[in-house]
């Protein structure tokens, strides 16, 4: 078999391809798109719990608790492991060091550095040189010929015990039995070794030659029908076999799970967008017309009733007044409202016309 004799590789769909593409599509749609589905939901619902509570909860609540809490376990740690060590070194090691420390140096400056002085001057040094020109004298005198003596008797006695009998075992036993054990070893290695070596060289050459020679290259003729005839078409058929399984199995599989997972993807979001509609015709917009249509003109109708209560109660206070105090009634600014529908003030009447007349007169 040849590595030439493989599958066609045009382009087109076969009936193997359509009969596993079919039922993978089918599987795909019942198993692949309510995964989608609930994995969509899932993360909708994921990210909103994130949104409105895990971060409010945490920026809000965990974070100035974690901060107050470790403003607390330091302020602690300090207070157990930080403070106390540093008062007792600030207020009581340093002050003692530095009173032992001066105390130190008085006693050295005023007592141990005079008697030192007067110790070296007085006592020691006179007698260092006494006792250097005596041992100059005992040296010249006699420890020189002692010395010289001791050191010629040491060198005769170390020549006599360690030197000649080591010279005579060399030159008379040493040196003759070397000599024999050479011409032995010498006589061994031309009339034994070297015909031994020859015949076991002889011998190696003739198994090597006639036995693992033809053994070897029996074993390699033997790998390599092996190979040709076994190894090689077996290794070809499984590499199309292989081919095979990936081109019209694992590809048309794969593709059709691509297409499900999109087809699913694009159903979520058409889900999605529907869903968001019918809130919005369900929930939404009744409520916005509701509000733009009945709320917002019966706030404005209730303002302007109580604006309207206001400035009654607000005249018939002034009427009051008037009645019982006889004072001219005085409107306050506040009571100056805006007429319903209108841009100006409800009491703002041409006052220039009507007090013309009152000022001629």
């Amino acid at each position: 078999m040849d590595m030439d004799q493989r599958p066609p590789a045009d382009g087109g769909d076969g009936c193997l391809t359509g009969v596993i593409r079919i039922p993978v599509k089918i599987v795909a749609l019942l198993v692949v798109l309510p995964v989608r589905v609930v994995w969509d939901l899932l993360a909708a619902a994921g990210r909103a719990v994130h949104r409105r509570v895990l971060g409010p909860l945490y920026v809000h609540v965990l974070q100035p608790l974690l901060r107050a809490l470790g403003w607390l376990l330091t302020t602690l740690l300090k207070l157990v492991f930080v403070w106390p060590w540093l008062g007792l070194w600030r207020y009581v090691i340093v002050p003692v060091g530095q009173g032992l420390a001066w105390l130190g140096r008085g006693a050295y400056e005023h007592l141990l550095a005079p008697a030192g002085r007067i110790l070296w001057t007085s006592v020691l040094r006179p007698l260092g040189q006494a006792l250097a020109r005596i041992g100059r004298g005992g040296v010249r005198y006699l420890l020189a010929p002692l010395a010289k003596g001791v050191t010629r008797t040491l060198w005769v006695l170390g020549m006599t015990l360690f030197v000649w009998p080591w010279v005579a075992l060399w030159r008379y036993v040493l040196a003759p039995v070397g000599r024999g054990i050479a011409w032995l070893a010498a006589a061994l290695y031309r009339y034994v070794l070297t015909p031994v070596g020859h015949a076991l060289l002889w011998l190696a050459l003739a198994v090597y030659q006639y036995l693992l020679r033809p053994v070897g290259l029996g074993l390699v003729w033997l790998a390599a029908a092996v190979y040709r005839y076994l190894l090689r078409p077996v290794g070809l058929g499984v590499a199309w076999l292989a081919v095979a399984l990936y081109r019209y199995v694992l590809t048309p599989a794969g593709q059709a799970l691509l297409w499900a997972w999109h087809v699913a993807g694009r159903l979520t979001a058409a889900l999605w967008r529907g869903l968001k509609w019918v809130g919005w015709v369900l929930v939404g917009w009744p409520a916005s017309r509701i509000h733009r249509h009945v709320l917002t003109p019966a706030g404005h109708a209730l303002r302007e009733v109580w604006r309207s209560a206001r400035a009654a109660v607000r005249e018939a206070r002034a009427t009051v007044r008037r009645a019982l105090l006889g004072t001219p009634p005085v409107e306050p600014a506040r009571s100056r409202a805006r007429t319903l529908g209108s841009t100006t003030a409800a009491d703002a009447a041409p006052a220039d016309e009507i007090s013309q007349p009152r000022r001629q007169g």
